[in-house]
């Protein structure tokens, strides 16, 4: 069957090249999974525009180029496992699966974390599990990764997911105040973490025993 989004996807990758995403991987990944699959009905003659959108629930789909550019940050290998906090209604968690091992995904919505199962068995990504649960404290029953990436914005790196990191992970966070955030890498090498920042960004709050307070998030759903 002829897929009528496969233009738009062309057309979104091509997008990305021009902004500097060159790891093949990545783009690859971003022409197979079906980012419409991901957006609610309403949303999905919008879904290959390079914006974020609303899924419900207070939260986004980020746009198309932080996806990407996150994803290539990560420096992805086919072996690794991942520790994704923030399913949200799965995309990312889509490519992340295709260029990785393992998959783990927690999500503190479970009306989202359910409808991101769901997306995983209708794309047959069986190398991904998901559950309802604080990301902030990570999961530690399957831990340690070999990347870890937060896809909320954060005060700061939360403790556990650090420790939860094996030696030589890489975790990808978001860093700022509520309205603006810094994409910040952490290297856990044999010597202790070293710390780098990137470009501004700007994500819902990442909620959580180590993240932000509900309240103190302006009463955000997120």
């Amino acid at each position: 069957m002829t897929d009528p989004y496969r233009y738009r996807r062309d057309q979104m990758v091509q997008l990305l090249e021009q902004r500097n995403i060159r790891d093949s991987r990545v783009l690859e990944a971003m022409r197979q999974v079906p980012r419409h699959a991901f957006v609610p009905d309403a949303m999905r003659s919008r879904a290959y525009g390079d914006h974020a959108l609303p899924i419900g629930k207070g939260q986004t789909i980020s746009q198309p180029y932080i996806v990407a550019r996150m994803t290539e940050l990560l420096g992805l290998e086919p072996e690794h496992s991942v520790l994704e906090i923030g399913s949200g209604s799965g995309y990312q968690t889509a490519i992340l699966a295709r260029l990785v091992r393992r998959v783990y995904s927690l999500e503190r919505v479970g009306e989202l974390a359910r409808g991101a199962i769901v997306r995983m068995r209708e794309l047959s990504l069986d190398n991904v599990k998901i559950q309802v649960f604080d990301g902030t404290v990570g999961w530690s029953e399957v831990a340690p990764f070999d990347r870890i990436l937060v896809t909320a914005g954060a005060p700061g790196a939360p403790p556990p997911l650090i420790d939860q990191l094996k030696t030589g992970g890489l975790m990808l966070i978001p860093e700022g105040n509520l309205e603006l955030q810094r994409l910040i890498v952490y290297e856990k090498t044999p010597k202790g973490v070293h710390r780098s920042e990137g470009e501004g960004v700007v994500f819902v709050p990442l909620i959580g025993r180590h993240g932000w307070d509900r309240e103190k998030a302006h009463g955000s759903d997120s």
